[in-house]
């Protein structure tokens, strides 16, 4: 079993003077102090114009930060907006070949294509083509890592010229391609493509198990036709997360901020929304009034509260385990929700890396040559049915003619040659 951190970058309102500052700044210290602890992976999300439930447009800085700041943990774009009204295909491959390149090979792509109005409206993207744009473009994304040159592209969400896209990336033939998956549609598109799929939805353990099989059945079927250069069988479940020795203080810390996470992700998605004027933590705290605090009391007064994420490290065992046996390879923590603090973040994040992270990754290199070998004739078929594009010979690539030809024999004459 792997463990990540996740990154939405909440923030919700009343705003103060540098509260984002200190939220860039703090979310970096726990990257750094997860690498130390000996966390697998960070994940760090893009999304535009979401006030309070996401301040994280710019995920490529974030992540070179981290980068720069971090040895071991690898570094995951959870999810980049591919589509090109949101990000050019080419400008993509540049920046993930550079994040490679100074991360000495750590980086996770994801892809995504955006669910809310607020960023498709604002980029002119329409929701009935969306995904075959953000599936159009990550393949020509990872085309663009592998080819020199770059044969050129007509598709239906994008052109481009043959160009040689500069730099590439440290791992060979890309770095491991994923997809965010909210449903068990999307848990079958991934697995039809070879990719990784990140789990964002918050399932039981059966549920769980069913997505897993869902996909595993896939990758192992002649269904499955690489997107990329290679195939990532993984799953990744995004859980929540606030650990305590004392359950009750767990939840105290950490539950209001899980459910503002869950009730701001659905109103972006269901309610109107007057950009730069949004409440909704305020809007939230109103709504569930006390009854949370009433639920979950009742519920840990007759012992059936089983921590999913929150808890003590016992309950945290389990819930780990639950998720291990329904063939989940990696469980990523939604620690930085609502107005969690960033001592609880870092004293949760500690005490699982003493008491947790042990138990679960000892075995995990063992655990994944096993599983390497058993898929690994199944992979090799999926690559074998792929069609790859194929790079240009040398004569077969289109001359670009220079623009101003006269200005040549003016600068041979500088240079003193006839």
């Amino acid at each position: 079993m792997r463990f990540g951190v996740f990154y939405e970058l909440q923030l919700p309102r009343p705003w103060a003077d540098g509260d984002e500052h200190r939220l860039f700044k703090d979310a970096l210290e726990q990257v750094s102090l997860a690498d130390r602890l000996g966390f697998d992976y960070a994940w760090q999300v893009e999304h535009h114009f979401l006030d309070e439930y996401s301040h994280s447009s710019a995920p490529e800085v974030f992540l070179a930060a981290a980068a720069a700041q971090t040895k071991n943990i690898r570094i995951g774009h959870g999810i980049r907006q591919v589509i090109p009204n949101y990000n050019h295909p080419a400008r993509t491959a540049e920046g993930l070949a550079t994040l490679d390149l100074i991360s000495d090979g750590r980086v996770e792509f994801g892809i995504g294509e955006g669910a809310t109005r607020l960023e498709l409206g604002a980029f002119g993207i329409s929701a009935k083509t969306k995904r075959s744009r953000a599936l159009e473009a990550a393949e020509q994304i990872c085309n663009m890592m592998v080819l020199t040159p770059y044969p050129g592209f007509e598709g239906e969400g994008f052109s481009m010229p043959c160009r040689n896209v500069l730099p590439k990336p440290l791992q060979q033939p890309h770095p491991p391609l994923w997809m965010a998956c909210t449903n068990r549609e999307t848990i079958k598109v991934a697995a039809k493509n070879g990719i990784g799929a990140l789990a964002f939805s918050f399932l039981d353990p059966n549920e769980a198990s069913t997505w897993s099989k869902i996909y595993y059945d896939i990758i192992k079927s002649d269904q499955c036709v690489p997107l990329g250069w290679s195939v990532n069988a993984n799953l990744a479940m995004v859980s929540a997360f606030s650990l305590h020795e004392d359950g009750s203080e767990a939840i105290r810390r950490g539950q209001d901020h899980f459910e503002f996470f869950r009730y701001s992700q659905q109103k972006l998605v269901a309610d109107d929304f007057v950009p730069g004027y949004s409440n909704m933590w305020e809007e939230f705290r109103e709504r569930r009034g006390d009854a949370s605090n009433r639920l979950i009391k009742a519920a840990l007064a007759r012992g059936e509260f089983d921590g999913a994420g929150i808890g003590t490290p016992e309950q945290m065992r389990s819930h780990i385990a639950n998720l291990q046996e329904a063939g989940v390879d990696q469980v990523i923590f939604l620690q930085q929700a609502g107005r969690n603090s960033h001592e609880n973040i870092c004293a949760s994040l500690d005490l699982f890396s003493r008491t947790v992270m042990p138990q679960y990754s000892a075995d995990a290199n063992e655990r994944e040559d096993i599983k390497r070998r058993l898929l690994a004739p199944y992979l090799e078929a999926a690559l074998a049915r792929k069609n790859p594009m194929q790079s240009l010979a040398e004569s077969d690539v289109p001359v670009v003619k220079a623009a101003v030809k006269a200005a040549m024999p003016s600068y041979q004459k500088a240079v003193g040659k006839t």
